[in-house]
């Protein structure tokens, strides 16, 4: 069952796959800002995934975030996610990203519950 306060941590090692020079969003490799929020998205998804009604999912709505830091090739970056209010089938949640103590990034990020056949369906 869903409930605010569910949380999950992801982690990634910054890799020459996950510059912004890769990435095509800057042209020096350090840490794309897509690739951050991404794994604040994917710390969103796995913070409900497992108390989900059978046949669910959820998909990515909304995501506002900061980058506040560059980090380099080898650094380890988390992404965290707390579910702070539902709303019928809108999940809020607060997101941050840190390379070790440091916040690197911080928003909102807002996913839908969806029946996972009937949005398929839908394409």
């Amino acid at each position: 069952m869903l409930e605010v306060g569910l949380v999950h941590t992801s982690t990634l090692v910054v890799d020459e796959k996950s510059t912004a020079l890769a990435m095509g969003s800057g042209d020096m490799e350090v840490l794309a800002t897509p690739v951050m929020m991404a794994l604040m998205e994917n710390a969103a998804m796995l913070a409900v995934a497992g108390r989900l009604p059978e046949g669910s999912t959820t998909v990515g709505g909304h995501i506002e975030s900061s980058h506040l830091h560059p980090s380099k090739v080898g650094t380890v970056v988390t992404a965290t996610a707390v579910l702070e209010k539902i709303e019928g089938r809108k999940l809020y949640f607060h997101v941050e990203a840190r390379q070790g103590e440091m916040v690197i990034g911080e928003g909102t990020h807002l996913r839908f519950m969806v029946d996972r056949e009937r949005f398929l369906s839908k394409l």
